[in-house]
Formats: structure tokens, C-alpha cells, sequence
């Protein structure tokens, strides 16, 4: 066996690490036998010099099996299947594509994650629903799996515990960008669900981790090779976030568009679209169709059908939310004190965003986080946000903001504004599917 110092120095002088090693540092982060500071100097060192493909399936799979890994042999009638979303402002495809692909006939127990920097999160948008719980014990996700085809939790600490401690040391350490960090990170948590099959949602622009098509595709491309390499199917969607994805951005707001989605009321377009190429990619892994056409018209068959939304509702009271929740959100859905429109200064083409700068807005409205222990303000935001390529006319509504004071409310009206570019001539506005990677 070596010494923490030894495998630290193997990999600060660009060698590769053993599956041996590997194995003996997650011990170490799970067992803390590797202190924080050799824990910092190691990601520092795979940070600088990387890791090929072989080590970073075996520190994913370390880390997967550092804690319990479900199992659902002869429980299920089929596939384990899931998505990961690298992180954008508006991103709420998981609430509605969990229940989309359940009534297909798939089987979804997501682990999610929380807001992280500009990005919101999905358990912090869940969490907006009074009474749901995020943290369930591993029978009773198992168990709720199987009664209705998907959950939405939270990490738990019996999952890839080596991860937890990993990440909270990389995020203090400015080795978070690590690629194949990154990837160990995210696997090792999905890959601990016992999936069969993985979609991975790589986020692309002003808004996302990866501001380009070559960083985001270096990405998916280790993930993809990676989950592979674990033995389970993985495809990688690069999809646009130089926008706010769909009309909402904030954790209530972005709730109630979800219900509004499932239910038929609203269905934004570049949002759809990115639902349905997800949802199709992961049924399709699944093995449950063979062409996307088919998987595609399941997916819109389980919204018209009422079938998704049902699933959704089930899935809210079962996690201790309002049993009548799709039906009267109104009643338990926080509202902001304040909201105020935001109009168009000027005509012209509304052309650019700062995305990162609008997500960062709702963090300042208090709807994220500045430090861990923030508490947010769940009825926070942005709604009826207009998209990139509309011609607008001065006094047009571009957005309006939720907020806690007028104060506050005019400060995010000026922020929103100035990360706009609105322009005398239409540009070409980015499609919202980049590239396809298997």
C-alpha cells in the first residue's frame, strides 16, 4: 500500500494513478485517512495534469461503491433510467420529464441536486412545494419507485458518500473545473441509483459552466466515455443556455410553469423541444423504442393523455406535499410582495443575453444562495420572459420581477435590463440542440 504523499506525488509528476490507488484514496476520503490537505493536494494534481479515460472509470466507480448502491433486480417490469443536467437558469426539465418518462414506462429514481452559484436547483425549486420532503431513506425511495415510476430526491449521505467529501474540499480548493472530477462527481452519484441507461443534458453559453461548444463537448465526451467504461448506455445532449430556458427563472415561479407545462396551459417552444429530445434519448437508451420519432410521440401522448401529470401529482403527495397541489398550486405556492414589469427601452430585435448575470439577479432577489446555510426565498424571480429573436417595440414587456421590496424589485429591473442587448437588425439566435455525443 502507498502513502497518501506517494500517490499525490505519482500524479503531481503527470504519471497515471493505479485502480489500486484510486481505490485506496476514496477509502481515504470516506475513511479520513486522507486528510483535507492531501485531499486538496490530489485534486490539485488531477486538476493540472488530468486523467485518462481507464483512471476516471476507476475513480467513478471507486466512488460509486463508497457507500450503498441500489439494486433493483426482479422489482421492476422496466428500464432504470435517468438525466443530469450540468446547469442553467430556467432549467426545470427534470420536474416534468421524470413523470414524462414514467407514464412511457421507465423507471426514474432521480438524485438532484441543489442551486449552485447562478444555476438554480431542482431540490430548491421542489422544495418550494410545502410539505415535500427531498431526503428519503434508500427502502422507501425503492419502494416509491416502484409504486409510481419515478422519485425526485435529494443526495443521501448512504450515497457515494466519497463525493460529498471530495466536492466540498474542491469547492474551496478552485478545482471544481476539473473535467475528470467533474465526471467522477456526477457518475458516481447516478451510477449509485443502479441505473441502466443515462442522459446527459451539457449545458452550452452565456449561462452554463462550459461558455463553448469545444469545452462542453470535452465534457460529455469524458462522461459519455466514462459511464460507458462502468457499463451503462450514456448519450450526451449539448443544448443551448445563452437564454433563460422557458418563461420562468426562480424556484415558485419556475414550479407553477411546470404544472402550467404538464397540464397543457402553457408549453414554452425551445423548452419543449428540449424535453422531448432528452425524454427521447432516454427511452431509447432504455430499450423501450427504437427510433425517436416513436419515443417522441409517446412523450407528447403522455401530456395529452393527462398521464405525466397524474404521475407528477402522485409523486408530490407521496414526498409529503399538498394532495390537491396540481389542482390548486395557488393555495401553497409563495408569492413575492412585489411585482414589477420590465419594458423595452428602445425597439429593435432583442438579440443577446447575459444569462449567468439574469441567474445571478434572482440569487441577489434571494432567490439562491450567497453562502451555504442561506435560507432562500422561494417566491423570488423572473416570469413571462421574452425570448432571444422577438421584435420589440419600446414599451414592450420583456420580463417581470418577483420581489420581496420595490427596492429590491427596481435594483433586479436594472439588472435585467442591462444584461439585454436589443438591437437595430435580427441576429441569428442559437438552436437549442448544439450536438448529439455517443
Amino acid at each position: 500500500m502507498l502513502l497518501p504523499q506517494e500517490i499525490i506525488k505519482q500524479k503531481r509528476n503527470g504519471g497515471a494513478l493505479t485502480e489500486a490507488a484510486i481505490a485506496q484514496f476514496v477509502r481515504g476520503l470516506t475513511d479520513q485517512s486522507f486528510s483535507e490537505g492531501q485531499t486538496a493536494a490530489l485534486a490539485m494534481a488531477i486538476y493540472l495534469n488530468g486523467m485518462s479515460t481507464a483512471e476516471t472509470v476507476a475513480l467513478t466507480r471507486a466512488m460509486q461503491h463508497s457507500g450503498a448502491v441500489m439494486n433493483w433486480t426482479d422489482m421492476l417490469d422496466g428500464p432504470v433510467v435517468d438525466k443530469h443536467s450540468t446547469g442553467g437558469v430556467g432549467d426545470k426539465v427534470s420536474l416534468m420529464l421524470a413523470p414524462m418518462i414514467a407514464a412511457c414506462g421507465a423507471y426514474v429514481p432521480m438524485i438532484a441536486g441543489r442551486g449552485l452559484g447562478h444555476t438554480g436547483g431542482t431540490i430548491d425549486k421542489l422544495e418550494a412545494i410545502p410539505g415535500y420532503q427531498c431526503q428519503q431513506p434508500l427502502d422507501r425511495i425503492q419502494q416509491l419507485v416502484k409504486q409510481q415510476g419515478c422519485v425526485i430526491v435529494s443526495q443521501s449521505g448512504e450515497l457515494a458518500p466519497a463525493d460529498r467529501r471530495l466536492y466540498l474540499i474542491r469547492d474551496v480548493t478552485a478545482t471544481v473545473e476539473s473535467i475528470p472530477l467533474i465526471t467522477a462527481s456526477i457518475l458516481s452519484k447516478k451510477l449509485a441509483a443502479g441505473l441502466q441507461a443515462l442522459t446527459m443534458d451539457v449545458k452550452i453559453g452565456s449561462g452554463a459552466i462550459m461558455k463553448n461548444v469545444a469545452d462542453a463537448s470535452a465534457l460529455a465526451k469524458s462522461i459519455v466515455n466514462t459511464a460507458k467504461g462502468a457499463g451503462v448506455p450514456t448519450q450526451a445532449l449539448l443544448t443551448d443556455m445563452n437564454q433563460t430556458l422557458g418563461a420562468t427563472a426562480g424556484n415558485a415561479l419556475e414550479i407553477l410553469e411546470t404544472l402550467d407545462y404538464l397540464t397543457g396551459k402553457y408549453r414554452e417552444s425551445r423548452l419543449h423541444q428540449v424535453t422531448l429530445e432528452l425524454g427521447a434519448s432516454m427511452l431509447q437508451l432504455g430499450g423501450l423504442f427504437k427510433d425517436k420519432a416513436t419515443a417522441v410521440a409517446a412523450l407528447e401522448q403522455s401530456l395529452t393523455s393527462g398521464k405525466a401529470a397524474e404521475i407528477f401529482s402522485k409523486m408530490v403527495a407521496a414526498q409529503g406535499g399538498p394532495a390537491d397541489f396540481l389542482e390548486k398550486p395557488e393555495l401553497y405556492l409563495a408569492k413575492a410582495k412585489v411585482v414589477l414589469d420590465i419594458t423595452a427601452p428602445v425597439a429593435g430585435y432583442l438579440n443577446k443575453a447575459d444569462t449567468t448575470a439574469i441567474g445571478m439577479a434572482v440569487v441577489r432577489l434571494g432567490g439562491g444562495r450567497a453562502h451555504p446555510d442561506q435560507v432562500i426565498n422561494m417566491a423570488v424571480g423572473f416570469s413571462d420572459v421574452m425570448a432571444l429573436g422577438a421584435k420589440v417595440a419600446t414599451g414592450d414587456l420583456l420580463a417581470r420581477v418577483h420581489a420581496e421590496t420595490i427596492e429590491a424589485a427596481e435594483h433586479a429591473k436594472t439588472e435585467y435590463l442591462a444584461a439585454l442587448s436589443i438591437e437595430p437588425l435580427a441576429a441569428a439566435i442559437d438552436p437549442i440542440i448544439h450536438l448529439v455525443i455517443d
